[in-house]
């Protein structure tokens, strides 16, 4: 059971850093509380292999206390991860709205003076393979003479200018972050409280294994 949740423990973090990572290419889109979830992932994470270690000296030394303490710091790492995991399921709620204020927001931003929010719109486009916020239409605001940000167009050559009236990419980028956002805000949600359940099962075994102890004491 020790092993099974230092495994648990090691998915958790490891799924945690995937999802801060996939995040982290969208900063100046998302709002700082969708980068909680992966964070507490990620500490809860290292929290249960070592907690799990903790455990496992405990049921080999056959120490009541040590196993108490073990089921105690399961409980509330069970509470973190029902948190982390219900907080996926509600940030989904918000992406739409959210993206799509962000995305019109900095796409008027895009170009010289502003290398974050451009960079950030460059490789936006380039991962997903879009253009604008709903599509190549809406650069027209920033980009005069029917021009385009090179991102819009993968396959054209650095010294070749992305215009309307080239091969670019046509499907706008709102629908594309949208998906990838809400995908990852599910499986945070999913992990969370998938594994807090392997958690919730540790903890009654714990604490019937520190009863198990107990009863021998009792008895010599």
């Amino acid at each position: 059971m020790h092993a099974i949740l230092q495994i648990s423990g090691l998915a958790i973090l490891v799924v945690g850093a995937i999802i801060q990572d996939v995040y982290s290419d969208y900063t100046d889109f998302l709002h700082g509380k969708f980068f909680v979830g992966p964070i507490l992932l990620i500490i809860v994470g290292i929290i249960v292999f070592v907690v799990a270690f903790f455990g496992c000296c405990g049921a080999v030394k056959e120490n009541h206390c040590m196993i108490i303490t073990y089921s105690v710091f399961l409980l509330i790492i069970f509470g973190l991860e029902l948190a982390g995991g219900i907080t996926g399921y509600v940030l989904k709620q918000d992406v739409q709205s959210m993206l799509e204020d962000n995305l019109n927001t900095t796409s008027k931003e895009y170009g010289p003076g502003n290398d974050d929010i451009t960079k950030a719109w460059d490789i936006m486009q380039n991962d997903l393979g879009c253009c604008g916020v709903q599509g190549p239409e809406d650069w027209k605001v920033a980009f005069p003479n029917s021009s385009l940000p090179h991102s819009c167009c993968p396959n054209l050559a650095l010294n070749q200018d992305c215009t309307l009236i080239v091969t670019h990419s046509t499907k706008g980028c709102l629908p594309s972050l949208q998906a990838t956002i809400e995908h990852y805000a599910l499986v945070l949600g999913g992990v969370g409280i998938g594994i807090g359940v392997v958690q919730l099962i540790g903890v009654i075994f714990a604490c019937c294994l520190a009863k198990s102890i107990r009863k021998e004491y009792e008895t010599v």
